[in-house]
């Protein structure tokens, strides 16, 4: 697989918090954040290391390859550093659709996630 993208941000909630909404993304109807494009699917959950890693499967049908790759760690005080990898088989997509993947996924993770938080 080749890393074809990732972005790291801080998050105000502790690691375990921020495992829990990628792991169970509905868990509070209250603050749904993961608004799925009408060319997106549901991702699986491929692999899960409490509260370190988290891996998903493709968001993409159209790429079914992809995978995206949370690394979680504690910011020192009671915040994540959050940063998600995307992860492609070759061939790559053209410069455009990368572009949008990786678009897609930050504002997945770090605006929509983020604002449930109340970032």
């Amino acid at each position: 697989m080749f890393e074809a993208g990732s972005r790291m941000r801080g998050q105000a909630p502790p690691p375990a918090v921020v495992f829990e909404a990628l792991t169970e993304p509905d868990r509070d109807p209250a603050r749904p954040w993961l608004r799925l494009l009408d060319d997106e699917q549901r991702p699986q959950i491929l692999r899960r290391e409490r509260p370190t890693l988290v891996v998903w499967s493709s968001l993409w049908p159209k790429r079914p390859d992809a995978q995206v790759r949370f690394d979680l760690a504690s910011d020192g005080h009671q915040g994540t550093l959050l940063r998600w990898t995307l992860l492609l088989a070759e061939p790559l997509p053209d410069p455009s659709l990368l572009g949008h993947l990786r678009k897609r996924l930050n504002e997945l993770i770090n605006a929509n996630l983020r604002y449930t938080f109340g970032q």
